[in-house]
């Protein structure tokens, strides 16, 4: 299993944070089909929140055709300037480094919308 974490210093509140990276989410045991772009290529990921501990952290396991597993879990510490928010990505491919680059690319895409979004 492979793991990448990425941490994005967000100009918010961490409550604020949390509500905003969590709103329109299904809750704990119930899943839902999300939709994005990487790389300029369409993609769809089918997610199901397994826990959630408002306003600490939530994670989320998800489908997708180019993983065999891929576990996220999503922290918010509070730091000076703001939050800190922590994505751990877990996750097996058959695709390798390269499915790590394009699940890099898209939460790092989604937590600058996020920053900007909560300013």
């Amino acid at each position: 299993m492979r793991r990448i974490t990425i941490e994005t210093l967000i100009h918010a509140p961490r409550e604020r944070v949390f509500d905003a990276r969590t709103a329109g989410l299904p809750e704990p045991g119930e899943t839902e089909t999300l939709q994005g772009r990487v790389a300029g290529m369409r993609t769809r990921f089918t997610v199901q929140v397994i826990e959630m501990q408002r306003p600490l952290r939530y994670l989320d396991e998800a489908t997708h055709p180019a993983f065999r597993r891929l576990r996220h879990v999503h922290e918010f510490e509070e730091v000076d300037g703001g939050t800190l928010m922590r994505d751990t990505l877990e996750y097996e491919s058959g695709f390798g480094a390269v499915a790590g680059w394009f699940l890099k690319r898209f939460v790092r895409r989604r937590a600058l919308a996020l920053d900007l979004e909560v300013r």
